[in-house]
């Protein structure tokens, strides 16, 4: 959906999703689609999920009321410190893609915690522009990109 505040942002035949910040059109570095971006946030998801289990570590943890506040937190935790410091989750690494920084080369600490609060409310993330990005990732000056075709 280009416009003129994103000239070839893809999706009106005016250009490719990620052009305008030099990326391919497809394969590895090419901006990555929804699909594969929802993937690899569900495999994050379900490994919190898994560590979250082991760690309260009992046959009633799945009943606690603090389960779901727990998932949430090992799953922000790993969100959070694994793009800060590598730029990929495990869902993503899983799925063939990363997240870029525009700005820099890693996108550190504070950009990677405020990508994934706003990530975690969930409505961000389905604000995409042209190019595929939610509102985290334009809040973070990031772009998910493929590493593999």
């Amino acid at each position: 959906m280009g416009n003129a505040a994103y000239p070839g942002g893809g999706g009106n035949g005016e250009g490719h999703p990620g052009e305008r910040f030099g990326l391919p059109a497809t394969g590895p570095g090419s901006a990555a689609g929804f699909g594969r971006r929802l993937a690899a946030l569900t495999a994050d998801w379900l490994l919190g999920y898994l560590i979250a289990v082991l760690f309260l570590a009992g046959p009633d943890a799945l009943a606690s009321s603090s389960f779901s506040w727990t998932v949430l937190g090992v799953w922000f935790v790993l969100t959070a410190v694994a793009v800060a410091a590598f730029g990929i989750t495990p869902g993503m690494a899983l799925l063939g893609i990363r997240v870029a920084s525009l700005r820099s080369t890693l996108v550190g600490v504070p950009r990677a915690v405020l990508r994934t609060a706003l990530l975690a409310l969930v409505l961000p993330a389905l604000a995409r522009d042209g190019d595929g990005r939610g509102w985290h990732d334009r809040a973070a000056s990031t772009i998910v990109i493929r590493t593999r075709g």
